[in-house]
């Protein structure tokens, strides 16, 4: 069963590259309703300072890009789901790190550029430190149920953090990087959210029987989680580039429902002192990895040379 969950795994991190090169091409090609009809979309979506409101988002899902790349994300979304029923969060979740070369190796093809040997170490980093975690992990991950009171407390936190960061994602920082990194934190909360909530369901399912009051209240919690993830990624598109978005995700989501599965599934029970620290420091790689793709990334490249000749012009 673990292998055919990480095999489900390796699909939907296809499926959410794909998806989320899809959706950035559409997030940031749509002209704002606001702008005037004479300009052409590449010029009105490359403005990133202005952040997307009700109208430009619904233009934006009407796009087939958009629409393509969300019925994408739903297949991967479901063949994840059913692969956290069938093994622990710690081991089945991390998988997904593969979407960042994925991504990475997609956009260069669109865009018709190799990458640069910043953003390849970026991702090289990013994959080693989370298939580090990965292995680190499988070994001592153990599931129980938890309480419906634990769940709460440990739900309403992660939602304070997605709150957190969601809000210093949408205040308009000068640097745009800073704003992405920001709202696909929030995204990658969110999502990890669910991933637990989701193994939570499951457990408590066997024990409670799939319409119990728990199971049901775990069930609506994903929802929101997945609303609030969906609403926040486009955010997080409109402001960066997808690898460095799915990178947040890939180094987030794990870190968040690892976290939570210690917490409310007891999956750290069994791991001895030092494999804590093994796994702090893979994390530490995989997020160095991420803020490295993120300087090298050449969309971040290019806002800091059109910055240099303002900053100069103003000293």
């Amino acid at each position: 069963m673990t292998y055919l969950a990480v095999g489900l795994t390796l699909f939907g991190a296809v499926c959410f590259a794909a998806a989320s090169v899809l959706q950035h091409h559409a997030v940031t090609t749509t002209q704002h309703p606001d702008e005037s009809a004479g300009h052409d979309t590449a010029a009105a979506g490359s403005g990133r300072g202005r952040h997307l409101n009700f109208r430009h988002l619904l233009a934006i899902i009407r796009r087939p890009r958009w629409l393509q790349g969300a019925g994408l994300a739903a297949i991967g979304s479901v063949v994840n789901g059913i692969g956290l029923l069938l093994a622990p969060l710690r081991v089945v979740q991390p998988v997904g790190v593969l979407a960042v070369p994925l991504a990475v190796l997609m956009s260069a093809w669109r865009s018709r550029r190799a990458p640069s040997a910043g953003v390849i170490v970026g991702a090289v980093l990013t994959v080693a430190g989370i298939a580090l975690f990965v292995l680190v992990s499988e070994g001592s991950a153990t599931t129980t149920t938890p309480s419906a009171a634990r769940t709460v407390i440990a739900g309403a936190a992660t939602a304070g953090l997605v709150a957190l960061l969601g809000v210093a994602g949408m205040l308009r920082h000068r640097n745009g990087i800073l704003r992405c990194l920001a709202l696909a934190g929030a995204v990658a909360a969110a999502y990890g959210l669910l991933s637990a909530l989701v193994r939570v369901a499951a457990q408590a399912a066997k024990e409670d029987g799939i319409f119990s009051p728990f199971v049901l209240g775990c069930a609506g919690a994903a929802l929101v989680a997945f609303v609030v993830g969906a609403w926040l990624i486009q955010h997080a598109y409109h402001a960066g580039a997808p690898e460095i978005v799915i990178a947040c995700l890939t180094v987030g989501d794990p870190l968040v429902a690892v976290i939570l599965g210690a917490v409310l599934l007891g999956e750290g029970s069994n791991t001895p002192l030092a494999d804590w620290g093994l796994l702090g420091l893979t994390a530490a790689v995989a997020a160095a990895g991420v803020f490295i793709l993120a300087h090298h990334h050449p969309e971040a490249v290019a806002a800091r040379a059109q910055r240099e000749p303002v900053e100069a012009a103003g000293s």
